[in-house]
C-alpha cells in the first residue's frame, strides 16, 4: 500500500463501500450516520457493513445499507478447519463485491488484512500515534480524533469521513434504527395483552454486560416506588442473562405489592429490535450507559441516562431530550476502569439517590409535554 494521501477522494471512482465495526452493540448502532451520510455523498454507489453476527440487528433495515456481512464469534468454537472454511468463505463475498473504498471504524487488526487483500482503491482507518509499520503501511488515508478533549463517538466515526473530503450535514448525524414490522406487531400484542397505551408507561432497563454500569437494584426499586407513586405504569426489560436476570429479581422483591401491580416485567422476552420498537412506545427511558439507552435515542424517546466509570460526552444520549445523571462528589470520575480498584462496583453510581433520577425524569417529561400525564393513567 502506498503511502496515505493528503488530499480527498475523487467520488465518481466509488462504486462500492465496505463500512467495517467490529465492536458491542450499541457503537455499531453509532455508526449508523456513517452509512446515511455516505449514500447523500454517493448515491450511486452501494455500500455494506462488516460487523459481528449479534450486532448486526443495529444496522439491519437501514435504508443506505446494501448488504450486511458478519463475522461468528461462534467461528472459534468450531475448531481450526471449520473456522478456516468460514473466514474464507467471508473473504471471497468480499472479494465478490470489489470494493473501491474501505471505511475501518476500529483499531481492529482485520482491518490491516481487509485493507490488502481486498486492494481497494481507498481504505481509511484512524490515525494511532504509536501505530505499528503494518497499520501506518496500510491505508491511504488517516483521520484524527482529538488527543485531550472529549468528542462524541458519533462524530469521531464521522471524522473517518470528513478527512476524506465528505462533510456531513446536521440532519444526516441522527441515528437511524428500524425495528421493523414483525418486532412492532410482536411490540402491539404485548402492549395490548397488559393494557398498555403508547406513551402511557416508562421503560426502564436496569442491567448492562458490564456490572459496572450497574446502579444497585435497591436504588431501582426506590425509583419506581416513586413512579408508581406519581401514577405512572413502568415496563422493566433485561437482557436474557442470568446475572441482569438477578438482578430484575432482587428489584421486583423489594417492591411494595402496590407498586408491583404497576409495573409489567418483560426481561428475556425481547429480541434487540422488539425492545426498540417498546422504546419507541415509551413515555421516557431511564437506563445506564448501554446500547439500549442508545436505543432509545435512536428512537427519539426521552432518555434519563445515569453515568458512572464511562464519559458521558463520548457515549451520552445522541440528539434526544435527556438528562444524564451522574455523580458531582468524585472528582475521579470518568475513569474508565471497570469498577473502583477494579471490583466491579462504581462508587459514583452506587452512590446516586433515587429522587435525582426522578427529578431528571420530571425535567425532560416537562420539556417534552408534560411532567404529570401519569396520573392520567391510574
Amino acid at each position: 500500500m502506498s503511502s496515505p494521501l493528503p488530499d480527498p477522494i475523487d467520488v465518481s471512482l466509488v462504486r462500492r463501500v465496505l463500512v467495517t465495526k467490529l465492536r458491542h452493540h450499541g457503537d455499531v448502532l453509532l455508526t449508523s450516520p456513517v452509512f446515511t451520510v455516505l449514500k447523500r455523498a454517493l448515491p450511486t454507489a452501494q455500500t455494506d457493513a462488516l460487523v459481528y453476527r449479534e450486532t448486526a440487528p443495529m444496522l439491519e433495515g437501514h435504508p443506505a445499507i446494501a448488504h450486511i456481512h458478519v463475522i461468528d464469534r461462534e467461528w472459534k468454537r468450531q475448531g481450526a478447519w471449520l473456522q478456516a472454511r468460514a473466514e474464507l468463505g467471508l473473504l471471497s463475498r468480499l472479494r465478490a463485491r470489489r470494493y473501491d473504498m474501505i471505511v475501518h471504524l476500529t483499531e481492529h487488526p482485520r482491518g490491516v488484512w481487509l485493507a490488502r487483500l481486498l486492494a481497494p482503491r481507498y481504505a481509511v482507518a484512524r490515525h494511532i500515534d504509536d501505530a505499528r509499520w503494518f497499520w501506518r503501511s496500510s491505508f491511504t488515508h488517516y483521520y484524527r480524533l482529538p488527543r485531550s478533549t472529549p468528542r462524541h463517538t458519533v462524530e469521531c466515526n464521522l471524522d473517518s469521513l470528513r478527512r476524506i473530503g465528505i462533510q456531513p450535514s446536521g440532519a444526516e448525524k441522527a441515528l437511524v434504527l428500524v425495528p421493523g414490522d414483525a418486532a412492532t406487531l410482536r411490540v402491539n400484542a404485548l402492549l395490548a395483552q397488559h393494557a398498555l397505551r403508547p406513551r402511557s408507561f416508562i421503560h426502564i432497563h436496569p442491567g448492562s454486560r458490564w456490572l459496572f454500569k450497574c446502579w444497585p437494584a435497591e436504588s431501582h426499586a426506590a425509583l419506581i416506588e416513586r413512579l408508581a407513586g406519581d401514577g405512572w405504569r413502568i415496563v422493566v426489560t433485561g437482557a436474557p442473562d442470568a446475572r441482569e436476570r438477578r438482578l430484575v429479581d432482587t428489584l421486583l422483591a423489594a417492591l411494595s405489592d402496590s407498586a408491583r401491580a404497576r409495573l409489567v416485567d418483560l426481561s428475556g422476552q425481547l429480541d434487540l429490535r422488539q425492545l426498540a420498537a417498546l422504546t419507541a412506545s415509551a413515555r421516557a427511558f431511564i437506563g445506564v450507559d448501554s446500547a439500549p439507552m442508545h436505543i432509545a435515542a435512536a428512537m427519539q424517546t426521552p432518555v434519563v441516562a445515569l453515568f458512572g466509570p464511562s464519559g458521558e460526552f463520548e457515549w451520552g444520549p445522541w440528539k434526544v431530550p435527556h438528562r444524564v445523571v451522574a455523580s458531582t462528589e468524585h472528582p475521579c470520575r470518568p475513569c474508565g476502569i471497570d469498577g473502583c480498584g477494579g471490583g466491579k462496583i462504581s462508587e459514583c453510581l452506587t452512590s446516586l439517590p433515587a429522587d435525582r433520577i426522578h427529578r431528571a425524569l420530571g425535567e425532560v417529561l416537562g420539556e417534552t409535554g408534560g411532567s404529570q400525564a401519569g396520573r392520567n393513567n391510574s
